[in-house]
């Protein structure tokens, strides 16, 4: 008497979805679009402010015939390479999240809704096999552009700027921090989207979310240790050598295991609304 396997079949599942799910990043250029613009951004913020510094000074007689001194304004835009690197993260984590997020809505719940991903539970398939690559491709594909686009922006600051006060460890934590802090919201679009089914929804409020959390948590407490919204400002602060020095690292470790123990958390939500849920399949129309 044959017997079946379930590990073996487990196993089977999940490598096929892993292939499946990188075929779509890569197929679909949704991978390509979301380094460019993670690692885009990076580059482009701190030559902006340069080219803004340049654009000041120029001006700079315009502006006196009105009474305005921009000297001051002007040397600090064109003197340290941190104000670059600090611009880089925060673009990375404001416009950057808000793109990034959009661009994966098909795997965060759109796929289900133009039935291009049905699973065929009845054919033994397992909600686990659908939700677990998902969660380990998206969040750590941008983690990486994240570290690499922080690096970018310090090579480029170094170069563009008359200082450079920062020094590698400083970069390599805030692109750390950063990219934590852009896997944390893109778990929860994950989860959000695969659970409902609605990748748009889900993505307005996660955005919504980047944006009051961050505001309402260091309202309530100025200490942002601890608090898996503040890894942006953190990774802002800790651009500074002189902050990256002292930083407390028991503390940020424990921050960031926090953030990741959220992720996990969502994770098992996500499989949890999967396994709870029914994908409706009906109708005559089938879009690919």
């Amino acid at each position: 008497m044959n017997t079946i396997d379930t590990g073996n079949i487990k196993s089977i599942q999940t490598k096929a979805g892993f292939i499946r799910e990188m075929l779509s990043y890569f197929r679909t250029n949704k991978f390509l679009a979301v380094s460019l613009v993670i690692i885009g951004l990076a580059a482009f913020s701190p030559l902006m402010i340069t080219g803004l510094g340049y654009m000041m000074d120029a001006m700079s007689d315009l502006y006196e015939e009105f009474g305005t001194d921009v000297s001051g304004m002007t040397e600090m835009l064109g003197s340290s390479a941190s104000v670059g690197v600090a611009s880089a993260i925060e673009s990375i984590n404001g416009a950057g999240l808000i793109i990034v997020l959009l661009l994966l809505n098909r795997a965060a719940g759109g796929e289900q809704k133009k039935r291009a991903m049905i699973i065929p539970k009845s054919a033994g398939l397992r909600s686990f096999a659908y939700i677990f690559p998902k969660f380990i491709i998206y969040p750590v594909s941008i983690f990486i552009f994240t570290v690499v686009a922080a690096v970018v922006s310090w090579v480029l600051s170094a170069l563009v700027f008359e200082v450079n006060d920062v020094n590698f460890s400083g970069v390599l934590l805030a692109g750390v921090l950063s990219g934590v802090s852009l896997m944390l919201y893109v778990c929860f679009h994950l989860t959000l989207g695969t659970a409902t089914g609605k990748a748009g929804m889900s993505a307005s409020i996660c955005i919504t979310a980047s944006i009051f959390l961050p505001v309402i948590f260091s309202l309530v407490s100025t200490d942002y240790m601890y608090n898996p919204f503040a890894l942006e400002l953190l990774a802002m602060m800790a651009v500074s050598s002189e902050a990256a020095a002292n930083v407390n690292w028991l503390d940020l470790l424990v921050t960031v295991v926090f953030a990741l123990a959220i992720m996990g958390i969502t994770f098992y939500i996500a499989l949890f609304a999967q396994n709870a849920r029914k994908i409706d399949n009906s109708g005559n129309e089938i879009e690919l």
